[in-house]
């Protein structure tokens, strides 16, 4: 379900020291809150649009759709059984909150999709199942990750993998998830495979959204003779601070100074045209980023 590049990379490899702080009671409620909200809506996207339509999503969600189909073992109770192994390794892997975490929304999960098999399905449209089924769940999963947990155990098997093989956890979760979409087609036929594609990636897409939000963030980076006046009109005329860095030409060995700037994603076209304006012959460099915390991004007035 979480695809491998989803969980941040200093959440699947740390390896804490120093003492573990305990979590205030406000933030505990918080996760709490968000990781059970996020379950429920994975198990909606579930019971109530995939899985009646016959479409499936990946990783060990994937894999219990399927052997509920073919066992009439209920859904629910596979994606708890499948999941415990993980919840072991992650507690050793990744530590104890996340674990924690995974566990509580793993069993309310589990819970949900039990109380909503009954359900009667939303849509019979297999397309609009997929389309929803898939943004609803990514919603879920998205959250879930926010909040420091984790629905599917395949990643923590993906970095075990990534320690023997020269391959990325993203490459080796999208391996596993390869196969088990690929699956689908020889149980639940070619058509509804194709359909479980365009679930997973519609929502592969909606937990990026989820979890970086819709207000993209952007990391700017311009070297030009004429740093000053470039700082000084995205300051005043964007409202955007910015930091002069000291850099060094390779080939010419020339000083130079190097602007870095973070901006949103609807104000990248005003500061390129900014740029334009002063010095058409500046370097420019435009790089997305996840979050940004501190420091002085607040935007200024505008003069």
């Amino acid at each position: 379900m979480k695809r491998g590049e989803l969980l941040s990379t200093a959440q699947l490899t740390e390896q804490p020291k120093k003492e573990h702080r305990k979590l205030s009671k406000g933030t505990l409620a918080k996760r709490i809150i968000l990781i059970t909200l996020g379950a429920l809506f994975v198990a909606v996207g579930l019971e109530i649009f995939l899985v009646p339509n016959r479409v499936i999503d990946g990783g060990i969600v994937g894999v219990s759709i399927i052997l509920s189909h073919l066992t009439g073992v209920k859904l629910g109770v596979l994606l708890f059984l499948f999941n415990m192994p993980f919840f072991f390794l992650g507690y050793k892997q990744i530590g104890k909150t996340f674990a924690l975490s995974t566990l509580y929304g793993v069993i309310v999960l589990s819970i949900g999709t039990a109380y909503l098999h009954p359900v009667e399905v939303l849509t019979e449209d297999v397309l609009l199942a997929s389309v929803f089924g898939g943004i609803i769940l990514g919603i879920g999963v998205g959250i879930v990750i926010r909040y420091g947990g984790s629905l599917d155990g395949t990643e923590i098997l993906a970095i075990m993998f990534n320690k023997q093989l020269p391959f990325s956890v993203g490459q080796v979760v999208m391996f596993f998830n390869i196969f088990i979409l690929g699956s689908a087609g020889f149980v639940f036929g070619w058509d509804r495979a194709m359909y479980s594609l365009i679930a997973y990636f519609i929502a592969f897409k909606t937990i990026d959204i989820t979890i970086e939000g819709f207000d993209e963030t952007k990391s700017v980076w311009i070297i030009s003779d004429m740093h000053r006046e470039i700082g000084e009109a995205l300051l005043h005329r964007l409202g955007r601070g910015v930091t002069y860095l000291q850099g060094e030409g390779a080939y010419t060995g020339d000083d130079k100074k190097v602007i870095f700037c973070v901006v949103t994603r609807l104000e990248e076209a005003k500061l390129k045209s900014i740029v334009e304006d002063i010095d058409p012959e500046a370097f420019l460099a435009v790089g997305n980023i996840h979050d940004v915390k501190g420091g002085r991004f607040k935007k200024r007035d505008i003069h």
